[in-house]
């Protein structure tokens, strides 16, 4: 199941090797959001800058009104249901997010389509932005909770 990733916190005081793990994530503003695999290699790279973002499993119906609302083309132009059906080869972008959800196809892998998603901070703000989620803070791990976050940020 394919996590989503958002920057929680700027780049003040930021240590080298966090900032170059942000980077390999390609979130280089806060309220950026990634789609990622759950592989080992990224869970690593989410817990080395776990004080600067936070991370859960995505739902279908959230990465698919993600990509609906935010989803953006080489050009900066609105990702449409046309080119997911015409160049990407999927019948709607529904089942694009159905497939990036289950691991079949990778968010990052899309022909033309942008990797990250760039947001509105969320309605009613974040939580803490230095205390971890079990803190009831915003960083770190927060599971399924990260569905909640991502669609007030789309509102």
């Amino acid at each position: 199941m394919s996590m989503g990733v958002v920057r929680v916190r700027g780049t003040v005081n930021l240590r080298g090797e966090v900032r170059d793990t942000l980077e390999l994530l390609r979130l280089s503003r806060p309220n950026h959001c990634v789609v990622v695999p759950p592989r080992e290699a990224y869970l690593g790279m989410l817990h080395k800058a776990k004080d600067y973002i936070t991370w859960g499993e995505l739902r279908p119906e959230v990465l698919s009104k993600l990509l609906a609302l935010r989803g953006r083309l080489t050009g900066n132009r609105p990702l449409t249901e046309n080119y997911v059906k015409e160049v990407l080869g999927f019948p709607s972008i529904d089942a694009l997010a159905e497939n990036i959800v289950k691991g079949d196809v990778e968010a990052s892998g899309l022909n033309g389509v942008k990797p990250v998603f760039r947001l509105s901070p969320p309605r009613k703000g974040y939580e803490r932005i230095k205390r971890p989620y079990a803190d009831s803070g915003a960083l770190g791990y927060r599971g399924e909770a990260i569905n909640d976050l991502l669609l007030r940020m789309l509102e």
